[in-house]
């Protein structure tokens, strides 16, 4: 500042740190930094006095600036990690991998919706993380796991600890209980703080999670309540009251196991029959019941439990999704007769759901292990008439090659078979790969069918026999039917190639409303090098997500269409 208000300049400037900063003029600076001693080694680096300019003004520099992101924010997406600290081959965290989740989709919007940027109709997409590995593994339990785990191996061991296990803490009810509140309370964090930085922001929120993190959001949602009242449990909650009306009460039941004298105590203790549900072993000993009445009375409710579905809120916390209606999962363990009835599907007791601040628009997974981990838990089929409760839209997307994507709608439909979605090249069309494929399969069946078309018609010719001259009029009328017969087959053939492709153009599958009536399995094309060796590129398809141009496109196009914007030129 002196040198500037009393143009005094050529001034050499030293700051306690031992950097030298030397003003030559108003534009240029120069800047020293301090000499650094040798290392451990004995060597010293080689760039040590090489200064740095500092000039002001943008002048004669070659380097581009980026203009930045649009400040207009259309829609905010919430993403959410798998297992592990890494989120890709190059072991980058969360944030680095949204920040290219982000970037791929603001090259996108300048390619594929130039009208609308430039009719100013749309802005950006907002894309966050939410991390929920760090907050798991600061609670001790590394220090907890490192006490036991062997010496060798360890850089092995230490990955397995660290990332591995984070599937196995998600069906801890301990571990559970912190994932999903750790996340539930993020994501409304970060909303609430982007709100207070962003006042002007009007669009929508959807979330997105990968792997280990799309079940976690799976779980979430199935357990949110609607602000208008939970629908689903206002619908169920007659059934119960019903089944309850219909049962004898407390007094009636213990005279049925002749335990008439403890009803006294039940209402002292002011234990009605839903409260004695509830009860444990130790609860009814601290009452001062004995040992075989205690026995009696758990045995008594405890098969009542499993054939009215008194417990049922518990149950569905186990298998960890909430259902609206007991028809719309069919459990493969029909019969509950099991003693300890919380030891439901993968082991999972009860956990408190958090509810989210907002409600989602649409939820995309991807690389999603959901599908299997229903089919984990016992449950057989989703009901076509079950939806998220907040949420209206569900895409289930994933790699062809992905050793841990599963799909979703064989649980709906489980007795049609057909193929996912295919999600278009960004660029328009199917990979060239993929469309030689299928040609090469079409012309191969062409040459099948005509190979034997013209055989079976050889084969008729050689076997005809010869016909007598005396029997004219026989063959001109056979030579008359012939050309009838043939263009019956003709008729035939042209029937079953328009029945063809009248399948081909069949209404499309309905696969219920998770995802609004529409299609929810969307599958990536593979690239030419992946088509080579599947095996080879397993690990790296479930990890392809991040800097996928067709999945940010995918989901790009999904969030402007319920915003009546769709893509310049529609990709086929």
């Amino acid at each position: 500042m002196l040198a500037v208000t009393l143009d005094e300049w050529k001034k050499k400037l030293e700051s306690p740190n031992r950097e030298i900063i030397i003003l030559h003029n108003p534009k240029l600076m120069v800047h020293y930094q301090p000499v650094a001693g040798s290392d451990e080694w004995g060597s010293t680096p080689t760039e040590q006095g090489r200064p740095r300019t500092v000039k002001r003004g943008v002048e004669n520099i070659s380097v581009d600036i980026h203009c930045g992101e649009p400040l207009q924010i259309d829609h905010l997406i919430f993403v959410v990690h798998g297992i592990g600290p890494a989120c890709d081959l190059r072991f980058r965290s969360i944030v680095q991998c949204v920040n290219d989740f982000r970037s791929v989709s603001l090259n996108l919007i300048q390619t594929h919706f130039k009208k609308a940027q430039e009719n100013q109709q749309i802005g950006r997409v907002e894309f966050l993380p939410v991390n929920w590995h760090s907050p798991l593994h600061s609670t001790g339990v590394d220090v907890d796991l490192q006490r036991i785990t062997l010496p060798s191996i360890n850089r092995l061991r230490h990955f397995t600890n660290d990332t591995i296990l984070d599937v196995f803490f998600y069906n801890s009810p301990t571990y559970c209980q912190t994932i999903v509140d750790t996340v539930a309370s993020e994501m409304n964090r970060i909303y609430t703080l982007f709100l207070q930085r962003n006042p002007d922001f009007k669009g929508g929120v959807s979330i997105a999670g990968h792997s280990l993190g799309s079940l976690i959001l799976f779980d979430i949602l199935t357990n949110q309540k609607d602000s208008l009242g939970d629908i689903d449990s206002e619908k169920d909650s007659p059934n119960i009251v019903m089944d309850q009306g219909d049962t004898p009460t407390l007094e009636e039941d213990l005279k049925k196991l002749q335990l008439c004298e403890f009803y006294n105590i039940f209402e002292k203790e002011k234990v009605d029959k839903e409260a004695l549900a509830l009860c444990t072993d130790r609860d009814l000993k601290e009452m001062g019941i004995p040992l075989g009445p205690r026995k009696k009375i758990l045995n008594y409710f405890r098969t009542r439990k499993n054939s009215t579905g008194i417990n049922r809120s518990t149950l569905q916390s186990a298998s960890g999704a909430k259902i609206p209606k007991e028809s719309e999962f069919c459990s493969s363990n029909d019969d509950t007769r099991n003693d300890e009835y919380l030891d439901v599907g993968i082991g999972q007791v009860s956990v408190k759901y958090p509810q989210l601040i907002y409600k989602p628009e649409i939820f995309f997974a991807f690389g999603s292990p959901i599908g299997m981990f229903l089919t984990v838990r016992g449950l057989k089929r989703i009901d076509p008439n079950y939806k998220f409760p907040t949420c209206k839209g569900f895409f289930n997307i994933y790699h062809p090659f992905d050793p841990v994507a599963y799909r979703i709608e064989p649980m709906v439909v489980p007795g049609v078979e057909f193929e996912p979605m295919l999600i278009p090249h960004h660029k328009g069309r199917k990979r060239m790969h993929l469309e030689l494929r299928e040609g090469l399969t079409r012309m191969s069946m062409d040459l099948k069918n005509n190979l034997l078309g013209s055989l079976r018609m050889a084969w008729k010719s050689f076997t005809r026999a010869p016909y007598p001259a005396l029997q004219a009029s026989e063959t001109a009328e056979e030579t008359e039917t012939e050309p009838e017969s043939s263009s019956e087959k003709c008729s035939d053939i042209d029937t079953e190639e328009t029945s063809v492709a009248v399948k081909e153009e069949a209404p499309p599958i309905k696969v219920g409303m998770l995802n609004g009536g529409q299609r929810i399995d969307y599958v990536l094309q593979e690239k030419p090098i992946e088509s080579f060796n599947e095996y080879l590129f397993a690990l790296q398809s479930h990890l392809c997500y991040w800097e996928s141009e067709d999945t940010v496109l995918l989901v790009l196009k999904e969030i402007y269409q319920t915003k009546g914007i769709f893509l310049d030129q529609p990709l086929q």
